[in-house]
């Protein structure tokens, strides 16, 4: 079957949209809308920090962009070796974009394993940019090269820029007090600077952000300025690099306000630390640290002064116990985890469940099963997040689309679990957790107001008169039981994880207590209040695309290639996996086709058909890596025709 979709090769190209020559023999200037830059090294060349510098100052410029930071999960990977490649993508443009990109229109290769690891991904006449000085004869025997591809031909089909990136940095800083292995380092500083000379970003931000990482060695920092300006010279002077360009900003992508560069877990901490605001709760994380998550601990360590406290556990048991207990006394509750740990947190869970106390759990995806893929991206754990407890215990469940959706997807889970009492899972993963992207910080007044009730006295009175307290005497509107701080005069109650009889709270082995129970805690869930979920179909289409989670970009982006393309498709994307918008089943019943493309076997599928028995068609990817547009886009022309 032919697609009619663009090749990957067309679509990672990054269109000329003007070309300047300036005058005098000075270099040219081309205007592209979009590019796709990929840095790639040793995991101690720095290249996540080098990409981020390079992030931070798209962002201030005013691009649009999507980044992919991509490591290895060992702390220091054997150096040279293919398992030790680091990469950092960054798709920027002068429009609204929504992935990192499908293939880099400019590979950055400190050495022979960055280069053979990332060759593959790069289409014909992309440029690259190699280290010389690394590519020694023991460098490519460690990789498999049996000669040197700078030499073989091998590389005839893109642009290459030979660059002695060592020798140039240890030159540029010979007047410094630094041994050669200390001027090596700051390598990566003039990479940077090479490509911001490239690609006119500013660096003013840079050189502060190395004077205040560096404020304890004033004369590292020094050192990385100095390289860092060197490989800005570099670019300016050398013979190789004819032409520089420039992309931008992004003036129409986005509505009017004040945006910041942001990453999902930053976003999720920000969120967290809302919701403790607008709810007028102090917030208590009880977390272990773990990858992806280990980040949203460190960021909410920082925020004592709005009434944060964090806790690091011994293990992932005692995080998720001690953050049930800061909700059993008031706080807005929070533990941090992965697929892994949220295993181990599952019987607490289950207590919370019992005993109806919010509590938000955390869970930043990553490749499984077991130890899996730490630093890889997978929505592998929607079936454990909706059934991985002992017996009836249902869980609300939300998901963030994009980076930036982490925060309002915080906020509504707290929404979710302050008005339900109950413990809610928030299912991120590694790619929305390490990605970026531009946020508009929101003003105050269109935050939600998550204020509380706590109980404060009797709210049941028996058939004498007596004025008692019952624990589990319910809201009629939500099914929510009362908040009863501990050390509150007349509130005293039973906790624990035995049933509890309804209204009372004591404890109960009554058959049919324990069904009306089970069956209450069911309806609470599912009469959880959760927006319709939108279609967006501009062309009355017979198939619909279905996602959740972090697909959102790429399904976007190839649904957007094939109208292009004249096809017609509709596009719906789920926050809320349990429970299900209540009009969900009516928006499936309208298509011939539903198709749900999702980072696992088919989790969501297998909910979808058993719930509304429909036959969705699965579209799947588990190699740890988020979709590309294109493979999509190919994928759903191809069920399209079906």
């Amino acid at each position: 079957m032919t697609s009619q979709v663009s090749s990957p090769a067309e679509q990672a190209d990054a269109a000329v949209v003007g070309e300047q020559r300036k005058p005098g023999g000075a270099k040219d200037v081309r205007r592209l809308d979009r590019v796709i830059i990929r840095f790639a090294g040793d995991s101690g060349d720095g290249m996540q920090l080098t990409g981020d510098r390079f992030t931070s100052e798209t962002a201030s410029f005013g691009n649009d962009l999507s980044t992919l930071p991509n490591f290895p999960a060992e702390i220091r990977a054997p150096a040279g070796t293919l398992p030790g490649v680091s990469s950092f993508q960054l798709h920027f443009a002068d429009h609204d974009i929504l992935t990192p990109g499908d293939a880099p229109n400019v590979l950055v290769a400190m050495n022979p394993a960055a280069l053979k690891a990332n060759i593959g991904d790069l289409p014909r006449g992309a440029e690259i940019i190699v280290n010389t000085d690394e590519f020694t004869k023991r460098a490519l025997q460690k990789v498999g090269y049996a000669a040197s591809p700078l030499e073989d031909g091998s590389l005839d089909g893109y642009h290459l820029h030979p660059v002695p990136l060592t020798t140039l940095t240890v030159e540029a800083l010979k007047e410094f007090d630094l041994s050669r292995k200390e001027a090596e380092r700051s390598k990566n500083m003039f990479a940077l600077g090479l490509l911001s000379w490239m690609y006119h970003r500013p660096t003013e931000g840079t050189e502060k952000f190395l004077s205040s990482k560096f404020a304890r060695k004033p004369d590292i920092a020094a050192a990385n300025i100095a390289a860092f300006r060197a490989g800005w010279n570099f670019g300016e002077t050398t013979e190789d690099f004819a032409v520089s360009y420039e992309v931008a900003p992004a003036t129409k992508a986005f509505p009017v306000g004040t945006y910041r560069n942001i990453s999902g877990n930053l976003a999720l901490a920000y969120g967290l630390v809302a919701a403790s605001q607008q709810a007028d709760l102090p917030l208590f994380l009880g977390s272990y640290p773990i990858t992806p998550a280990s980040d949203i601990l460190h960021e909410l360590s920082k925020h004592k002064n709005f009434g944060v406290r964090t806790f690091q556990a011994e293990d992932e048991i005692a995080g998720i116990g001690a953050a049930l207990g800061a909700a059993f006394g008031g706080s807005l509750a929070v533990t941090t985890t992965s697929g892994p740990g949220v295993a181990l947190k599952s019987e607490t869970i289950g207590l919370a469940v019992s005993l109806e106390l919010p509590l938000l759990v955390v869970d930043i995806q990553r490749g499984g099963p077991s130890t899996g893929l730490p630093t890889k991206t997978e929505q592998a754990d929607l079936l454990q997040a909706m059934y991985g407890r002992n017996g009836e215990a249902p869980v609300p469940v939300v998901a963030p689309k994009t980076p930036a959706d982490c925060f309002d997807a915080a906020l509504d889970a707290a929404r979710i679990a302050l008005t339900y009492r109950t413990p809610v899972i928030l299912l991120s993963d590694g790619y929305l957790a390490n990605g970026s992207e531009p946020w508009r910080i929101p003003d105050l007044d269109e935050l939600p107001d998550l204020r509380v009730r706590f109980a404060t006295g009797p709210n049941h009175t028996l058939d004498d008169g007596t004025e008692v307290f019952w624990p589990y005497q319910r809201d009629p509107q939500t099914l929510a039981r009362p908040w009863a701080i501990p050390g509150t005069p007349g509130l005293e109650h039973r906790i624990g994880g035995i049933e509890k009889q309804d209204g009372t709270g004591n404890i109960s082995y009554d058959p049919a207590n324990h069904d009306f129970m089970v069956r209450t805690r069911q309806a609470k869930i599912d009469g959880i209040d959760v927006p319709d979920i939108e279609v967006d179909d501009p062309d009355g289409a017979r198939t619909l695309v279905l996602g959740w989670g972090s697909t959102y970009g790429p399904i976007t982006a190839a649904v957007r290639r094939l109208r292009t393309a004249g096809e017609a498709v509709a596009q719906a994307h789920l926050r809320h996996l349990n429970p299900f918008p209540r009009n969900l089943g009516e928006v499936l019943e309208r298509y011939d086709k539903v198709v749900i493309p999702e980072m696992n076997l088919g989790q969501l599928a297998t909910l979808v058909r058993a719930k509304y028995l429909v036959d969705a068609h699965s579209y799947n990817q588990v190699n740890g890596m988020p979709f590309k547009a294109e493979q999509l886009a190919a994928a759903l022309k191809e069920a399209i025709d079906d």
